[in-house]
């Protein structure tokens, strides 16, 4: 029975095309820096969600943090994601 090679030729084309392109978007971006400010004000964040409302702007935050157990003996994931948010309005 013969292989059918344009199915896989097609498939082999499209997933190199991807990562072609993934290689050459990671070679294009440059490599950011920590700054230590603004991971304390990341830690400082309180869990949940926040909206204060100003007369010239709009800030928001919010943290979830949540331990992932696999199995009752096994290996845990910490998952700590936190967001700013501030939007500014001003007359010009």
């Amino acid at each position: 029975m013969p292989l059918p090679l344009a199915p896989i030729a097609l498939y082999a084309v499209t997933c190199g095309g991807v990562a072609l392109a993934s290689y050459r978007l990671a070679r294009r971006v440059e490599p950011g820096r920590r700054d230590q400010r603004a991971e304390d004000a990341l830690d400082d964040v309180a869990e949940g969600m926040t909206v204060r409302r100003e007369p010239e702007q709009v800030s928001a935050t919010g943290r979830l943090r949540r331990v992932f157990r696999f199995g009752t003996t096994g290996p845990a994931l910490e998952v700590d994601a936190t967001a700013l948010g501030r939007v500014k309005f001003r007359k010009v």
